[in-house]
């Protein structure tokens, strides 16, 4: 068996902002790599603010405390000093980073000699690195939370929300992953209006099988589960479902009827 040579590589303060909080990167890499998968390369990129860390001791030591936590799992950390620039027409001052470029021409450099990459952004700037990628013989999959666009998606061989990754998102007061009473993240993709009821399918185990979408099928990491019109949160407007780009939490409770979602709210839309 051909062991698959992975990279990763996040932009970290992008995530962070664009509904990425409190990422795990132990479930990244795990989710990542299989045991056909070697983690050839796995990079984070953190913008590091001296300026602030001068005014704020806090903020030092948390950038210290996670950059131990990335090298703990194994991640190379790239980190880079974001520079301030006065505005000559507004005089307001204009924070930059180098930490995108960086990450371009990380993934340009190094994709020859990898199988597969996941990339964490949300930002279109990466869409010729994905095409670069590609052209090398790279499968590139695309990992984003909030605010990522149509065209990044379409760019990637496959994308796929960071919310239904089990785990990779804390989920407060979630439980146990997939099991009964736990709070775990899915896509509502069939709903009939006229009955009131519908269909969520979310993932219940890690897997590079991402693409076997039918839960009936053994090999997928997908269960579905029945919901109900009533279960959905009180504001939400039902017609905008089923949908591929609506990201709900829901309880997974079991009565005499079966499996179903309790508790339905939205998490993420675009």
């Amino acid at each position: 068996m051909k062991i698959k040579k992975i990279g990763i590589y996040v932009d970290a303060i992008n995530q962070t902002i664009n509904g990425g909080y409190g990422l795990r990167y132990d479930i990244l890499r795990k989710y990542a790599c299989f045991p056909d998968h070697e983690p050839a390369r796995m990079n984070v990129y953190v913008s590091y603010d001296e300026k602030h860390a001068e005014e704020d001791e806090n903020y030092e030591a948390k950038t210290r405390r996670f950059c131990s936590v990335l090298r703990d799992f194994e991640f190379k950390v790239v980190e880079r000093p974001v520079r301030r620039y006065l505005d000559s027409e507004s005089n307001e001052s204009i924070i930059r980073s180098t930490v995108e470029l960086e990450m371009a021409a990380d993934i340009m450099k190094q994709a020859e000699n990898l199988d597969q990459i996941y990339i964490l952004t949300n930002d279109d700037g990466f869409i010729p690195i994905i095409k670069f990628a590609q052209d090398k013989g790279c499968k590139v999959e695309l990992i984003g939370f909030d605010n990522v666009s149509d065209q990044l998606k379409f760019e990637a061989d496959t994308f796929i929300s960071g919310f239904l990754i089990p785990g990779l998102l804390p989920v407060e007061n979630g439980g146990d992953w997939g099991k009964i009473g736990s709070k775990v993240r899915g896509l509502c993709y069939d709903f009939s209006h006229n009955d009131g009821y519908g269909f969520i399918r979310y993932m219940n185990t890690l897997s590079d099988n991402t693409w076997i979408t039918d839960s009936r099928n053994s090999l997928s990491p997908y269960k579905t589960i029945f919901c109900h019109i009533s279960q959905f949160e009180n504001h939400f407007d039902t017609s905008f479902i089923p949908s591929r780009d609506l990201i709900f939490q829901f309880q997974i409770v079991e009565n005499d009827k079966g499996f179903i979602a309790q508790n339905i709210t939205l998490v993420s839309a675009p």
